[in-house]
């Protein structure tokens, strides 16, 4: 079936931010909303989009979104989240920060901080904060990935067994609501699980987006962690399970 041109702008709108919403479309194309449901019906038949309540996300799968994509996708309650969390970190403590566009926002957080122990296998992090004279910055060896600068691999996951420290701010890729945390890299997912073992805070941080998405490779529980800190938790359920297991969430609208 070929595509329509409000069609292919439609889907090109959903590859840059990771999802589209009726209202928006309506008005941006000067249609109904009845007409807008109706192109991301046939959308999703062709298997191009998913259908969610109120719009579509591009359909889940092996392959993440593009890194910049993502950096935009929920800009604003990534930064409300990276303020949250770093209200929680000290002066004068050790964390690890992995890869992910949230935990960026948390680094960026950071910023105003004094005196901390930052490990990380995201470049980008280690870039942003090597430049301020209150951060000691230690950067995980191992294969670098392209897309997004995240250092990932065996010898990631041994430099960072080799620390014990007071914060650990993970990101995730998908969140199910009986509170099983995913991401796509199962490389990536090695790393995280390290950062998990070997932190005695551990801070996960995600926009609600990430109940809506889907991501092969199991992380672990939301039990491991000891803090979530979200825009917005939309299941209840998954607020049941924070909870049942004494995990502090957080909604940073």
């Amino acid at each position: 079936m070929l595509l329509s041109p409000r069609h292919e702008e439609i889907l090109q709108i959903a590859k840059e931010t990771g999802r589209v919403a009726v209202d928006d479309l309506a008005e941006r194309f000067q249609v109904t909303p009845q007409t807008i449901r109706k192109d991301l019906n046939d959308l999703c038949e062709q298997r191009l989009l998913t259908r969610i309540h109120g719009g579509a996300l591009l359909p889940s799968g092996v392959e993440n979104m593009e890194y910049e994509a993502r950096r935009e996708l929920a800009a604003e309650e990534k930064r409300a989240i990276g303020r949250a969390a770093a209200g929680i970190i000290p002066d004068q403590a050790s964390l690890f920060i992995n890869i992910g566009t949230t935990t960026e926002a948390v680094s960026d957080a950071l910023l105003n901080h004094n005196d901390l122990l930052v490990i990380t296998n995201n470049i980008n992090v280690a870039n942003r904060m090597r430049v301020f004279p209150a951060f000691e910055v230690i950067i995980a060896g191992g294969m670098v990935r392209g897309s997004d600068g995240g250092i990932v691999g065996e010898a990631a996951v041994d430099f960072i067994r080799q620390f014990k420290v007071d914060y650990a701010v993970i990101g995730v890729s998908a969140i199910d609501e009986d509170g099983a945390l995913f991401d796509f890299d199962f490389r990536e997912v090695k790393v995280a699980q390290a950062i998990i073992a070997n932190a005695r805070h551990v801070i996960l941080v995600s926009d609600s987006t990430k109940f809506e998405r889907s991501a092969p490779v199991r992380i672990g529980h939301v039990s491991q962690v000891h803090t979530f800190i979200t825009d917005r938790c939309p299941a209840d359920d998954f607020k049941a399970v924070c909870r049942e297991a004494g995990v502090n969430l957080i909604e940073a609208r």
